[in-house]
Formats: C-alpha cells, structure tokens, sequence
C-alpha cells in the first residue's frame, strides 16, 4: 500500500480509524453545496453514515484519505479509470471549511497526479467542477490543469442551475509544468 507524503499532508489509504474523524468533520452545508448537493438536501452525518463513507473508501482502491496534522480532513479519488486509454477523472474534497484556502488540497493534487501519472502512467486526468467553485477551479489551475470546456445547466443546487467546468491534464504538460516551479 503505497503511502504519499507532503510537506503538509499525507495522502493514505481509510482505515476503520477514520470512521470518528469523519463523523466530527460532520456535513458542513457551503462544503456540500460545492459537490452540487442544494442546502435543505444536507442531513446530519450520522455513525452509519460514517462507517458506510469510510468503508466505501476502503473497497475503493483508487481512494486516498487526505491527511493534514495526523487527522484526516478529506478525499482524493480516481474514478472511471480506462487502463486501455490510460485516463481516468479525479475528485478531490476538503471537508473543514476552516481549511480551505490554505493550500492544502493544491499540495494533495500535485502529490495524486505524481502518483497517477508516475506510479500508474495515465496520459490524462479529467476534473469537472461547478463554475461558481471559483476556490476549487484557481487550485486546479494552480496545479496544471486546463480548462476545456463547459456543460450548460447540469447540476440544480438550492434552486438555482450550474454549469460545469471541464477541465483536464496531459501527462506531458505535467511533466513540463512540474519542474518549471
């Protein structure tokens, strides 16, 4: 089991362990709402929730727990992944309103495409996120990626349609990107 180490965080498998830390992280409605999830949808996190969370992340083995000061705070993910074209999507999320901004989920990316890129030779990673996700979208630039393109009204959030951003990194570019900072 590989295990990933920044200068702040960790990227990690779950464990069982994580079942109390994301239970106290809770289910912070402006966090949800970046998922695409409208405010009176948000529900109270409960103990199974949790376990069920946790336990999803384990079955997966494209799912990584973002650790920040030995306490988990988050997730990082490849879903869709197509071995034969050497591409998949990845999903990334910081649970702790209190820790967004500080650079920490750039830091968990720049760690994930090394090991997606280097460790399991992906050609292309894709991202879609909400185009009023302003915060997420600077950190994926930050990290490479490019914006592709944008899918008109796709997700209805507290009464109101978004659009999503599509967006996506060559193994080249990152390549070139990464050593030029």
């Amino acid at each position: 089991m590989v295990h990933l180490t920044g200068s702040n965080i960790e990227l990690r498998r779950a464990s069982t362990e994580d079942v109390e830390a994301r239970l106290s992280l809770g289910n912070p409605p402006e966090i949800l709402e970046m998922f695409g999830i409208s405010r009176q949808d948000v529900k109270p996190l409960t103990r199974e929730d949790a376990e069920r969370w946790v336990q999803h992340h384990m079955d997966n083995p494209n799912a990584w727990i973002i650790a920040f000061q030995n306490r988990m705070i988050g997730t990082i993910r490849l879903d869709r992944l197509n071995a034969t074209d050497r591409r998949a999507s990845m999903a990334i999320g910081i649970y702790d309103p209190q820790l967004l901004g500080k650079g920490l989920g750039s830091e968990a990316i720049r760690l994930f495409l090394h090991y997606a890129f280097g460790e399991l030779q992906l050609h292309r990673i894709g991202i879609r996120v909400l185009a009023h996700n302003s915060r997420a979208i600077r950190a994926y630039q930050k990290c490479g990626f490019v914006i592709e393109g944008r899918e008109r009204e796709t997700a209805f959030i507290d009464g109101v349609w978004h659009d999503d951003v599509m967006m996506g990194l060559l193994e080249t570019e990152f390549s070139g990107w990464e050593g030029a900072g």
